[in-house]
């Protein structure tokens, strides 16, 4: 089992190093100066995309490029430390073409698109041209079971007719969205597990509506958590991605990439905040002492330190994992990693609140904003106890496949107990 990162990615890891410090963290202040008046920063983001291209740091996180598309391929234990920079600035993920849910829905595409759907939407994509959404979640439905998912796909004509709504369907608000991949419930379907299917529908097809940008932990995104309409939405057969009634397992695909990319972000966040809490602890002082001279100031240190690393370790463990093995293999560990890195991220950012004091709750630092990013990514993606779930089901798959096969350490020690409690 080796974790450690190819000779390209090394090359990579210090090229995109020096363009976050060179280039991207010098724009911060108008990248924010844009977003604070309420308009795209395309000023920025632009220039830097440019250059990012002409750097060879572009779409980095695809794995399954073709060498005919632009783009460095990479497999994912090579991207997770580049991902981990990147979440370092939030919206620096956009400049590389790395952006969720684009990526997600960019391995869709080179999976399951037809070569129409690859040339209308694929290609644009890839060249930074266009963005996308996803359409899954409802809010008349635990969508965390999308068996349950309610979205009405019905044949009509030679086409197929769309029925529902959606939401925080991230990027729709993005003003170069061009396209949604909407997974929706056949209405005569009888098995629930091949009931949906995923229909690409241009954003500007009559009855697609975006009703409101929704606010999550009262900050609203530029590119949108967005609730949509869809009202008799008609779409042409050349739509429908994949098979029919496949939808939900095309769904899944994208899910471990998806959960490496999020938690190495995560990391780098964590590692942000821990490096600013130090610095912090360092230069504040209280009652006569610095603050980091108290012992529950280094225990959090400490701690944060220890289980950022065991993170970290996990997530590239199912990195190697998904390059070796595949999704399949690799779902429970994606769904650990998920749940692990949410989690460590509110924990550690919580910690170097702490340690700034107000100041940490104002828009003077990063902290509060990286908070409640990691307070929405235990619901985002599958709520923690959905994962929780799934991780003690195969546990206890694995202990019903094992059977017995400990009865032998509890007849050794048993007859002991029983002896000693006579």
């Amino acid at each position: 089992m080796d974790f450690s990162p190819s000779t390209t990615s090394v090359a990579l890891q210090q090229r995109l190093q020096r363009f976050m410090d060179d280039l991207l963290l010098p724009s911060l202040a108008d990248w924010h100066r844009w977003a604070d008046a309420g308009a795209y920063p395309f000023d920025v983001l632009e220039p830097l995309q440019a250059q990012a291209r002409a750097l060879g740091l572009w779409n980095l996180c695809q794995p399954t490029l073709r060498p005919d598309q632009p783009g460095t391929r990479l497999d994912h234990l090579d991207y997770a430390p580049l991902a981990e920079t990147m979440g370092r600035v939030p919206w620096s993920a956009e400049v590389f073409n790395c952006q969720a849910p684009d990526s997600g829905n960019v391995e869709l595409l080179q999976r399951f698109a037809t070569p129409a759907q690859r040339e209308r939407w694929l290609a644009p994509l890839l060249r930074g041209e266009i963005r996308s959404c996803f359409a899954m979640s409802e809010p008349d439905v635990a969508s965390s079971d999308p068996t349950q998912l309610a979205t009405r796909l019905e044949r009509d004509g030679d086409g197929w007719r769309l029925n529902g709504r959606k939401w925080f369907v991230t990027g729709a608000a993005h003003p170069l969205c061009r396209v949604a991949l909407v997974l929706a419930r056949h209405a005569d379907a009888l098995d629930a597990h091949r009931a949906h299917s995923i229909v690409t529908v241009p954003f500007d097809t009559p009855g697609l509506a975006v009703e409101r940008n929704i606010p999550v932990l009262d900050h609203v995104a530029l590119e949108g958590h967005c609730e949509i309409v869809l009202r008799d939405v008609r779409v042409g057969a050349g739509d429908l991605l994949g098979e029919t009634g496949a939808g939900f397992a095309m769904a899944q695909t994208r899910l471990g990439p998806g959960r490496v990319h999020h938690a190495m972000r995560s990391i780098g966040q964590c590692e942000l905040a821990l490096e600013l809490m130090c610095e912090r602890a360092l230069e504040r002082r209280a009652f006569g002492e610095r603050i980091g001279d108290f012992a529950n100031v280094r225990d959090w240190i400490a701690h944060s330190r220890v289980e950022i690393d065991q993170a970290r370790l996990l997530v590239l463990r199912t990195a190697w994992r998904l390059d070796r093995d595949g999704g399949d293999a690799a779902r429970i560990d994606a769904s650990a990693i998920k749940l692990v890195t949410a989690q460590l991220q509110t924990r550690v950012l919580d910690r170097a609140i702490q340690v700034f004091g107000a100041m940490g709750l104002s828009p003077d630092t990063p902290l509060a904003r990286l908070w409640s990013w990691g307070r929405a990514l235990r619901l985002l993606d599958g709520p923690d106890e959905v994962h929780l779930r799934g991780i003690a089901r195969a546990e206890l798959a694995r202990a019903r496949a094992r059977g017995a096969a400990n009865a032998v350490h509890l007849r050794r020690w048993l007859p002991a107990a029983h002896g000693d409690a006579g």
